[in-house]
């Protein structure tokens, strides 16, 4: 297997396909990629836009391309000398009757051989949220009806598009009573099904339509039948599952979902058997040699992430690389028995935002902001908000993992209690989960619960103190044996929830909630926690455990909450606080007509407004042209649909459940009015306002991009983000590329120096020649040392530099920060600005001539800022 030194994560459908892909590898691989970083390629729901809804794991999705298609571009990315990372989906699958396996459960149920293979809880039927409204009024109202499945040769209940099977020993009471001798027909062969036969139960059912002329008639008898509501609910109550409102899915599911999506089903990968059925195709790719490199979606909702990665290992073989989605904590590490080269990468845009803010602006941003909104400290709200969720949003997992505790002994604390400790002692928690296995808890997991255990304990006073005290013996499995599995079971469904919960709380809700800078409320950062120095930054990278050698880094992806280079250029608010907030009040009084008074508050609400002006600066246009009226409509699309998903987001006045029509309504005519062409007098001063905060955003992306090809790890750039990413969050920064445009721009390479390149081409060169670089380097990137170097001077605090060394091999990397003083007055920093600013030279190349990738300069004594940074603001030296 051939390591990665450069991945480049590629977003199929959506118009990509493996064709489309493979004419894009000769532009990957001339800017420098070493491989490609797949979005999931097995066939998912019809029109799925991501693929993470598999609907059968051991197949290439046909509408791009099929295994052929995908054998196409695995030839031509190793006849480049590239391989292939494929993102595969273990936790869950699509809860759609496209998915066969769910299929044959929800006609069969627990006769079904897939019953298994899914995390269903079979005391009692299986939910289906699949109805508009309540079972009852949907009866009454006639949307129900027996039908003909003719495509798949089948009895159905019909509920508009949705064609449910039913179960073969219900068909009698269907058509005993018709007429027909095609109901006759399918009630004999239905009484002879078995599960263990359906494929030939359908077939049989199938032909018998095709072979007779009685179809339209039988269909005409069960349309009259269809009538009868009575029939109706009785052959209802007979299937294996019953159908129920989508909203009381949140009380009530008797499967477990992927977060609160009832639309994808749990898998129990944890069986051996079930494993092997997820995986056979996978492991097919991997051990052939077609696949180099697997990311395992959301492992933290896998029941045994542990055992679960060293099957995979062991299958996949000790050579392949693994890397994982986790989003770990500040300090937090992967645990320490886990065979994998690291994670996705998310971790590292803490560290990025940690050496790009600044953190005495910072506080007084704060300041502006408490004044400007009146919100609550941000780990008070990022609390609340759990609490929210999981007593909304996650009641079902809530409920049954109290029914769980209680029948763990007859003497458990009551429902009730234990419900309140459950949502104290989950909201204090600081990390997604625990990994605790059937043995129990490991040590380090014991020390962090003993933490949280005593913070709910504080939090929830003496109300929950008892029940905290019953649920911490059944995670730290301190029961009498009897109740050792029940104790196991418990443990697993918490570990299972916790993750879930502070994600779709502290993600999707806190992020849209507290605004003070956006630009840290992104995936992988604590906003509550930002601001580490850069002696702790250095630290971090020089840890193998925190930014391992194969880990990848990642600074956009398609779940980030803005584009990267979007989040660097919002990272400059922090240096001038008062230009912002001073900014912000002139734009709120010239729209100040804008705001609707409503009889639940104002719409916009101050905070709404310093999270719109902010995710517009974030997003406007390099460039000092006035922006066409065309321009602005397009820009205006975008930012309205963030708009409405940021407000149903923060759930406060309206949420995707429970939309407040009027409130959404008046925050986007007013966000629309911002970029009304007509709004000329807005559109010049805030063009004029974010001018600086653009030039210092460049400066803090081009040191990102920088940094994240040299300091530990493998660089992953997200599809288009090689040129400005100025992106919202999803759906919008999932839209195509162009792609011919970025081939077009790619320059092919020259000695010459990087600083003749325009901005518009910067960062993409920046990356090709850096890449060529670590390609013919690789061993000083993924064995060598890293070291802080030491920068003296008046500007010292302007610099982040460090060096990576082999033997003989050694590099410097030098890059700014903190610019915008320099920017404000439209202009680099000059030779005045660093003044006596020098970078020490590390030990052993003292006298030792460097020269700068960047520019083609040679220095052979003392390096000082000014003349090191004179022609272009970042630095390579070698």
């Amino acid at each position: 297997m051939k390591t990665p030194h450069a991945t480049y994560r590629l977003q199929f459908r959506n118009g990509m396909d493996f064709d489309r892909a493979v004419k894009l590898v000769p532009y990957l691989q001339r800017l420098g990629i070493s491989h490609l970083y797949a979005s999931p390629v097995f066939t998912a729901a019809p029109n799925s836009t991501h693929g993470y809804d598999v609907t059968d794991h051991n197949e290439i999705e046909p509408a791009l391309g099929g295994r052929p298609g995908l054998e196409r571009l695995i030839a031509a990315l190793k006849g480049a000398g590239m391989g292939l990372l494929l993102d595969i989906v273990p936790n869950h699958m699509a809860a759609s009757l496209e998915n066969a396996w769910w299929r044959d459960v929800v006609e069969w149920g627990g006769q079904s051989p897939y019953h298994r293979h899914f995390d269903i809880d079979w005391r009692e039927r299986l939910t289906l949220p699949v109805l508009g409204r309540a079972y009852e009024d949907v009866l009454a109202a006639g949307e129900l009806s027996f039908q003909l499945d003719r495509r798949r040769g089948a009895l159905s209940l019909a509920y508009f598009d949705n064609l449910l099977p039913l179960t073969p020993s219900s068909y009698g009471m269907v058509l005993s009573g018709l007429k027909s001798d095609l109901a006759t027909q399918m009630m004999a062969i239905a009484g002879k099904a078995s599960a263990e036969q359906s494929a030939a139960f359908h077939e049989e059912i199938y032909r018998s339509l095709a072979e007779t002329e009685q179809a339209s008639e039988l269909e005409q008898e069960l349309k009259n039948l269809s009538r009868d509501v009575h029939v109706l609910d009785a052959v209802h109550g007979l299937q294996p599952w019953r159908l129920v409102f989508w909203k009381d899915a949140r009380r009530h599911l008797s499967y477990r979902r992927f977060f609160e999506v009832t639309g994808l089903v749990g898998v129990r990968v944890e069986e051996p058997r079930i494993f092997d059925d997820v995986h056979r195709l996978t492991l097919e790719l991997v051990k052939s040699g077609l696949v180099d490199g697997l990311r395992i979606d959301h492992v933290d909702g896998l029941a045994d992430p542990a055992a679960y990665l060293a099957r995979l290992r062991l299958e996949g073989g000790p050579d392949m690389l693994f890397v994982v989605e986790k989003i770990l904590a500040r300090d937090e590490t992967l645990p320490a028995d886990w065979p994998v080269a690291g994670t996705t990468g998310y971790e590292f845009i803490a560290s990025m935002a940690d050496i790009s803010i600044d953190c005495g602006g910072l506080a007084r941003l704060d300041k502006f902001y408490d004044l400007h909104s009146g919100r609550r400290d941000l780990p008070q709200e990022m609390r609340a908000a759990k609490r929210q969720m999981i007593a909304d949003n996650f009641l079902t997992e809530l409920t049954a993992l109290v029914s769980v505790a209680q029948s763990a002994a007859a003497a458990a604390p009551g429902a009730e209690a234990i419900r309140a400790a459950l949502i104290e002692l989950i909201a204090a928690f600081p990390v997604y989960r625990t990994y605790g296995t059937d043995e129990g808890l490991p040590g380090r997991d014991r020390q962090m619960l003993t933490r949280v255990l005593a913070d709910a304990r504080r939090a929830g006073g003496q109300d929950v103190a008892a029940a905290l005290e019953f649920i911490e013996r059944l995670l730290m499995g301190a029961v009498p044996g009897s109740a050792l599995a029940t104790a196991a079971t418990f443990r697993r469904r918490f570990q299972q929830l916790t993750g879930p919960v502070t994600a779709k709380a502290v993600e999707d809700t806190v992020f849209y909630r507290c605004n003070k800078l956006i630009a840290v409320n992104e995936v992988g950062c604590d906003p509550a926690c930002v601001g580490a120095s850069l002696d702790e930054v250095h630290s971090r990278f020089s840890m193998p455990r925190q930014f391992p050698p194969d880990g990848l880094l990642a600074t956009a992806t398609h779940d980030t909450k803005r584009g990267e280079d979007a989040r660097a250029r919002l990272y400059a608010l922090s240096e001038a606080p008062e230009v912002w907030a001073q900014a912000i009040a002139r734009w709120r009084s010239m729209h100040a007509g804008e705001v609707k008074h409503l009889a639940d508050g104002p719409a916009p609400e101050p905070d709404t407004e310093w999270l719109l002006y902010q995710s517009l600066a974030g997003i406007w246009p390099i460039g000092d042209e006035r922006l066409s009226s065309r321009e602005l409509e397009e820009l205006s699309r975008r930012f309205v649909g963030y708009v409405e998903k940021a407000l149903r987001e923060a759930k406060l006045r309206t949420d995707w459940a429970s939309v407040n029509e009027a409130y959404e309504s008046a925050v986007k005519q007013y966000a629309t009015r911002l970029l009304a062409p007509e709004n000329t007098g807005f559109l010049s001063d805030f063009a004029a306002t974010v001018r600086p905060f653009i030039r210092a955003g460049v400066l803090n992306s081009l040191a990102q991009t920088l940094v994240k090809m040299t300091v530990p790890g493998i660089p992953d750039f997200y599809q288009g983000a090689e040129t400005w990413d100025l992106s919202l969050v999803d759906p919008d920064n999932r839209r195509s590329v162009d792609f011919s445009a970025l081939d077009s721009q790619l320059s092919e390479p020259s000695p010459g120096p990087l600083e003749g390149n325009g901005v518009e081409a910067s960062k993409q060169a920046l990356i090709k020649r850096a890449l060529t670089f670590r390609s013919s380097h690789q061993d000083l990137f993924a064995r060598g040392s890293y070291m802080p170097v030491q920068v003296t001077g008046q500007r010292s605090e302007h610099l982040f530099a460090f060096a990576r060394n082999l033997g003989e091999q050694t590099v410097i990397v030098i890059v700014p920060r903190l610019m915008f003083s320099v920017c404000k007055n439209g202009r680099f920093a000059d030779a005045a600005f660093w003044g006596d600013t020098e970078i020490c030279r590390p030990p052993g190349l003292a006298h030792t001539n460097l020269k700068d990738l960047l520019t083609g300069s040679v220095w052979t004594g003392a390096l000082s800022a000014a003349s090191v940074l004179e022609r272009f603001p970042l630095a390579i030296l070698v």
